[in-house]
């Protein structure tokens, strides 16, 4: 701190080429940032679920397929089996054919029980239950939409041929996927004719020791029927869904540390640039004492400055574009994304060692060398 001064002296010496390097490695560490926090939203999501204790119950051929709604009796007298709640897939546009989003119906009796940890509060749970057009909607959804509880919405079908409308009750929190909708399945049968069959069986064990087991005896149970299904864990089917993304998620690791490569190398040249030009003053300070260290320590503040106050810019922009893409228009797992403390950190520590090896050999050199030899080059 004694030399805090000359070090920013130093820093504000050529404010054009400071400002730009702090911009360039602020770009370079916003990409980073960005792209990074992609698969380690998809990694968080996966690490919340790892616990759960839901199994989710399809057709074997796959989620196109439907199975017979009866299937939910079977399942509920099976050894630890808490809840089963049947859910089907409405697929419904709210204006245009770009807002879509998961809407989902289930059975309104079994929701609180299945997802009581999707921050969802009692008095909207009995509203849910009460009347038959309710909806929950995800806080990311009514943020896109400008939506409030209390408001009625109109879903188009897609997949059904009609229309649904749905009065808002309450916001889904929590672990909730924030861009869910979730409507009453008898109000969806009634409307379909009553076909007896669902997209899917969410099924809720006593301790997550049992999944495996009641996995097994799903299965099993259903095995040469004419519906055989396929059971998995809450993780392992969200996962599914994740692999589509997987490339994606690989390859923005790989991208965002190129970038961090390139601009370290650009940076270091700026650094041994700057130091160049001080090697008369640098030879000077030794001359009249500073010690070998001092003269390094300075230098190497002043590039590590340079290098945290680029990786705030970056960290910040990054933070603001990731928050607005995912209230303004992220879809399934990609609406997650989220500045997370562990990138924010990992981000700065980045910066400051872009800032300390891209100095500290031109330094170390400039430091050392011998005086004469400097004051001679210089004259």
């Amino acid at each position: 701190m004694k030399y805090a001064a000359l070090v920013l002296k130093n820093l504000l010496r050529s404010k054009r080429r400071t400002i730009l390097t702090v911009l360039s490695i602020g770009v370079s560490l916003f990409i980073f940032s960005a792209l990074v926090s992609i698969p380690t939203a998809a990694k968080q999501i996966l690490s919340d679920t790892a616990a759960s204790t839901r199994i989710a119950t399809h057709n074997k051929a796959g989620l196109a397929y439907s199975i017979p709604v009866a299937y939910k009796q079977r399942i509920e007298t099976m050894p630890h089996v808490e809840v089963v709640a049947p859910e089907s897939w409405f697929g419904g546009v709210y204006h245009e054919v770009s807002d879509q989003f998961p809407n989902l119906a289930v059975d309104p009796e079994q929701v609180d029980l299945m997802w009581p940890d999707y921050g969802i509060s009692k008095e909207q749970f009995e509203q849910f239950k009460k009347i038959r057009t309710a909806c929950l909607v995800g806080a990311a959804t009514m943020k896109r939409f400008h939506l409030h509880i209390g408001q009625q919405i109109q879903l188009r079908g897609t997949l059904y041929p009609f229309n649904v409308t749905l009065n808002i009750v309450g916001t889904t929190g929590g672990k909730a996927p924030p861009d869910y909708l979730l409507f009453r399945r008898d109000y969806l049968e009634e409307a379909a004719g009553r076909p007896g069959f669902v997209d899917l069986m969410w099924v809720k064990v006593d301790k997550p020791g049992n999944v495996p087991q009641v996995i097994a005896a799903i299965d099993e149970g259903f095995a040469n029927s004419s519906a055989e299904t396929l059971s998995e864990s809450e993780a392992a089917f969200i996962g599914g869904f994740m692999d589509q993304y997987r490339t994606f998620f690989t390859m923005a690791e790989v991208l965002g540390f190129i970038v961090v490569l390139m601009i370290g190398l650009v940076a270091a040249n700026t650094a041994a640039m700057s130091i160049r030009e001080r090697r008369g003053e640098i030879a000077v300070m030794r001359s009249i004492g500073f010690p070998v260290r001092t003269i390094l320590s300075m230098l190497l503040a002043e590039s590590i400055l340079i290098g945290l106050a680029g990786g705030i810019i970056g960290c910040g922009a990054a933070y603001i574009v990731l928050k607005v893409f995912s209230v303004g228009g992220g879809a399934g797992p990609l609406s997650t994304i989220r500045m997370q403390p562990a990138i924010l950190a990992a981000t700065l520590v980045v910066a400051a060692l872009i800032g300390l090896f891209s100095a500290i050999v031109p330094a170390s050199s400039a430091a050392r060398r011998n005086i004469v030899d400097a004051l001679r080059t210089v004259a």
